[in-house]
Parts: C-alpha cells; sequence; structure tokens
C-alpha cells in the first residue's frame, strides 16, 4: 500500500505540472498573437538618395487640427518616387503607437502617379480604407494631411485622386468623399483653417 502523504504528494505535483502546461500554451498562443499585430506591411527597399528637409502636415484629432512638422527624410531624384517617401514619412508618424492621428495596422501607400498636367493620383492598399476609423472629421483630417504634404512638396500638382487598390471608391470610410478630384487650391484652404485652429 502506498502511504497516504505520497499520494498527496503526487497529486500536488500532476496539478503542478498540468498547471504550468497550461500557463505556458496561453503565453505562447499570446506571444503568437502580439507577433501577429505588428506593422504588416511589406518592407521597402531603402531610398537612395540625400537626406533633405521637408514639411509634412500631421493631423491631430485631440483638437482637429493639422500642424506642420520638418521633417530630414532620405529623398530619391525622381518625383513620383520622392512624392511617395513624402507620404510614407507622413504614415510611419500616424503608425506610430503615439500617433496624434492613429492608422491601421497595415495601412500603407502602394503608389503616387503624377500626371501631367498638374494631377497626382494617390494609391492607397486595402488596409488604409479597411482599418480606418469612420467620422467625418477623422476621415477628412486624413485627405487633408495627405494632399497638403503632397501639394506643398510637390511644385505643380493642382488635382489629387484618391484611389484604394487602384480602384475607385465612394468614400474612405463612410464618409469623406474620394470618388471625384480633389482641388488642391481648396484643400490648401481648408488646411490653413485647420492649422488656424478656426
Amino acid at each position: 500500500m502506498i502511504p497516504r502523504h505520497l499520494l498527496i504528494a503526487m497529486a500536488v505535483l500532476l496539478v503542478a505540472v498540468t498547471a504550468m502546461t497550461v500557463y505556458a500554451w496561453r503565453m505562447r498562443k499570446t506571444a503568437a498573437t502580439s507577433v501577429a499585430t505588428n506593422d504588416t506591411r511589406p518592407l521597402a527597399p531603402p531610398v537612395a538618395g540625400p537626406t533633405e528637409r521637408v514639411t509634412l502636415f500631421v493631423a491631430f484629432d485631440e483638437d482637429g487640427s493639422l500642424r506642420a512638422e520638418s521633417a530630414q527624410i532620405p529623398m530619391p531624384s525622381g518625383r513620383q518616387q520622392r512624392a511617395e517617401e513624402l507620404l510614407r514619412a507622413l504614415l510611419s508618424i500616424y503608425l506610430d503607437k503615439n500617433s496624434p492621428h492613429a492608422l491601421g495596422s497595415g495601412a500603407d501607400v502602394r503608389s503616387i502617379f503624377l500626371v501631367d498636367p498638374g494631377v497626382a493620383v494617390i494609391d492607397l492598399n486595402a488596409a488604409f480604407a479597411d482599418t480606418h476609423r469612420s467620422g467625418v472629421l477623422v476621415e477628412e483630417l486624413t485627405v487633408a494631411s495627405l494632399i497638403h504634404t503632397i501639394s506643398v512638396n510637390t511644385p505643380g500638382v493642382s488635382k489629387v485622386k484618391i484611389l484604394v487598390d487602384g480602384k475607385q471608391r465612394e468614400t474612405l470610410a463612410g464618409h469623406a468623399d474620394v470618388s471625384d478630384f480633389y482641388d488642391v487650391t481648396a484643400v490648401n484652404q481648408l488646411a490653413a483653417q485647420l492649422q488656424s485652429g478656426q
């Protein structure tokens, strides 16, 4: 016959092993989930070119404003690639965990096409629109931020069209109308009002 204290010790050890197994399994699952929620944008090749000081117009949700922020970023020589790097620098601010205007994980600019005379087409990926928060002000801040950053740093742009995965959409996330071209002059006037806090 096995002594009672030995049976109790075996039962306690069995419970401890089971508890440790469950704990390890949950920790492994949590670690896998946290890795999956990190930035899922494809890794862009490093930009070749000298660094330049540019002005990014960053949206701030707390007071519904746009603020000019100076940034030093590497800029390629091609006009279209320069415009893409401008918006990627802006999106890196929005994708930061302390962002003043958070965008969903994986949001990115697929491409920007600069078409003469004076037309820019911004092609966003599906994650940008699908994970964007819905709301009139939030969406308008995003649109104004993108367009004003492009127009101030890329001379000659007078109209901007926004696409999602190369296709036209009616709205960005339910409110901001992206079905037509934006007049840069009108957006710049709106951006000036948002900067002055009116």
